[in-house]
């Protein structure tokens, strides 16, 4: 992974699950790892356990002006952000879409899919002015999929989809790499606030079923070399076996 030592990850969703385990992943090869999200205690403790490569945001990526100040903070600490993951997303409300509080289904789309949009927003043009950088979207098979109970989910998941391959027709030319990765089911606390829903096949899915947030983690690096370049614009589908076999993860 020598292309990740000494670059800047700017990871949002980092207090927990998968943005926790890539923060980790991507400082234990040399990056410098800026964390952002809501809950202040888990990134400053995140960043205390990392250590001075590890620099903790308080933000709401559904707040623009924040998520730009988290930008802003990052450059002044490090210099640049050559990485940006957008990972953080809710599930909740999960919800039958006729039921739906029409409140909270506005505010998961105002994390899922504008949160994308304002940290491509905010990243892109200082990325731009540094010669390029890498832009990583968490997908889901939701994008693609309907769900019952998940409507809110899966037109955010979609739209995000479509975000990045606009930005691949829009700023691939300049540098900036724009890809999505669709990790499949993780193992995170995300799926026990799926199973504990009951809605629809996902929340009948065994623990074992899922995959543990370190392979995301070793996915998201690799997408950040060149090695990954035949997907910008596109959806890395982590369980396929070719991606795994790439990857030195077990697969069939």
């Amino acid at each position: 992974m020598e292309h990740i030592s000494g670059k800047t990850v700017m990871i949002t969703g980092a207090s927990r699950g998968i943005g926790a385990t890539a923060a980790r992943a991507f400082a234990a090869e040399g990056a410098n790892v800026v964390l952002v999200a809501r809950s202040v205690g888990a990134i400053n403790a995140l960043a205390n356990e990392i250590g001075e490569k590890a620099l903790a945001v308080p933000c709401d990526i559904s707040d623009y002006q924040q998520v730009e100040d988290a930008a802003q903070a990052a450059f002044t600490k490090f210099g640049t952000v050559d990485i940006l993951i957008n990972n953080a997303g809710v599930i909740d409300p999960i919800s039958i879409l006729g039921h739906s509080d029409p409140e909270s289904w506005s505010k998961a789309i105002d994390i899922n899919l504008k949160g994308v949009y304002y940290g491509m927003r905010a990243l892109t043009p200082m990325m731009q002015a540094d010669g390029g950088g890498t832009i990583i979207t968490l997908s889901s098979g939701a994008a693609h999929t309907a769900l019952e109970g998940w409507s809110h989910y899966c037109a955010a998941k979609a739209g995000a989809a479509m975000l990045t391959e606009s930005l691949h027709k829009e700023a691939g030319i300049s540098g900036i790499r724009a890809l999505g990765l669709s990790p499949g089911t993780v193992a995170t606390d995300m799926q026990k606030e799926i199973k504990a829903s009951g809605v629809n096949p996902v929340s009948l899915l065994e623990w074992d079923d899922h995959i543990p947030p370190e392979w995301v983690a070793k996915c998201l690096m690799w997408m950040c070399s060149g090695d990954a370049d035949d997907y910008l614009g596109l959806e890395v589908k982590l369980k396929d076996p070719v991606i795994l076999k790439r990857l030195g993860l077990p697969h069939d």
